[in-house]
Parts: structure tokens; sequence; C-alpha cells
């Protein structure tokens, strides 16, 4: 099993974290990891993003924690100088996947289509984010790329819900899911890491 496989396997949801306060990232973390979610994908959407994957991975070691919207070579050498363990982006340039491919950490590229995905196939890469999951078809989409292209898997991500996260874990190419609902902003501004932890234990409780 490669590494990213291990990656996604490891957890059937990939929480999707924004850090808006850094002090706010290990403990976030930390409901999250004890609801049972160990895959964290910390965005670098905001400033906060690379020094919450260092606190987080010095804190919580047994947490396996990537970077989320990597768009740039440049984003790839600071997240793993960070210690993000795996990336992930919204969508691909070769500029991207090759450094990445460099660096040898794992990438989940985001791809929208078949031909998308082919040429991630052409690089190795058999692993892939499907981003805006439900704006562009989603299970319907993933369903219908599995006759071709039997060898792909996929982490379907952008507007998934519990409910929905259930449809998809039962397709045999989706290894896992990413999504944000257990993360709901009155939770967090409220510091309710109990909550959090509740919804990462339903979320974590899901399977294919």
């Amino acid at each position: 099993m490669s590494r990213i496989e291990e990656i996604m396997t490891s957890s059937p949801v990939i929480p999707v974290i924004v850090i808006d306060d850094l002090a706010d990232a290990v403990p976030m973390a930390k409901a999250l990891l004890s609801g049972g979610l160990k895959v964290l994908e910390v965005t670098l959407r905001t400033e906060h993003g690379l020094a919450a994957i260092r606190k987080i991975k010095q804190e919580l070691p047994e947490a396996i924690v990537g970077a989320g919207t990597v768009i740039s070579a440049e984003d790839a050498e600071n997240s793993v100088a960070a210690g993000a363990e795996f990336l992930v982006s919204p969508g691909h340039t070769d500029e991207l996947v090759d450094r990445a491919l460099a660096l040898g950490v794992p990438i989940l590229p985001g791809v929208a289509t078949p031909s998308e995905a082919m040429k991630m196939l052409a690089k190795g890469i058999r692993h892939l984010k499907f981003f805006p999951a439900e704006a562009v078809g989603g299970l319907k989409v993933l369903k219908a790329i599995a006759g071709p292209l039997p060898q792909l898997r996929f982490c379907p991500t952008g507007g998934i819900n519990p409910e929905k996260a259930i449809d998809y874990l039962a397709q045999n190419n989706i290894l896992c899911v990413g999504g944000s609902w257990m993360l709901e902003k009155g939770d967090i501004a409220d510091k309710n890491w109990a909550a959090i932890e509740s919804k990462a234990r339903e979320a974590a409780s899901l399977a294919g």
C-alpha cells in the first residue's frame, strides 16, 4: 500500500481545517483526534496555516497532518518544512505536482474531469482529490469515471455532508471524503471543543 493510500484509508473523513486564530489550532486538532479523525488537512487559506501545522505536529505527533489549499511549488516546499506529511490541492499545475514528487511528499492533486485525471495518471498519480465534488456532478461523475479509469482512487471534497458522505463512501473508487461539517463556526467561536469532538466521532463512524 502506498503512503497516500495508507493516509486516505486511515479515516473515512478528512476534516478540512481553516485556522483563523492560531490559539485554536491545537485544541481543535485534539478534539478531532479524540473523536477518531486522525488525518487532518490544515489549509493554507489564512496566514496561520503553516504555523498551525507546525504546532499540531509538535503537540500531537500521533496525528497525520497535511497541508491543504496548496497551489504552488513554494507552498509545497513551505508545507513540508512546517512538517506536513501530505499535500492537498484544489487543482493542479505541472510545477506543483512535479515539485511534490521531487520532494517525495504524498499529494492529492485536485481534478474535476476525466482528462485531468488522465493527466495525473500519466505522472504516475492514482490517488486524487475530486473537487468541487457536488458542484461538478458528484457521485454520478465518479461512478462514470470508475468504468474507463478503474485504477484511480478519490477523495471527493466540496458540498459533502454526513448523509452524502455515506453514499460516497459506498463507492469502490472512493477511499475517503473531505469535509468541514464537523467544524461549525459557532462551535469554534465558542471554543466548544466537546461539540466538535462529538461531530468528529460521528464522522469517524461512517463507513463505506
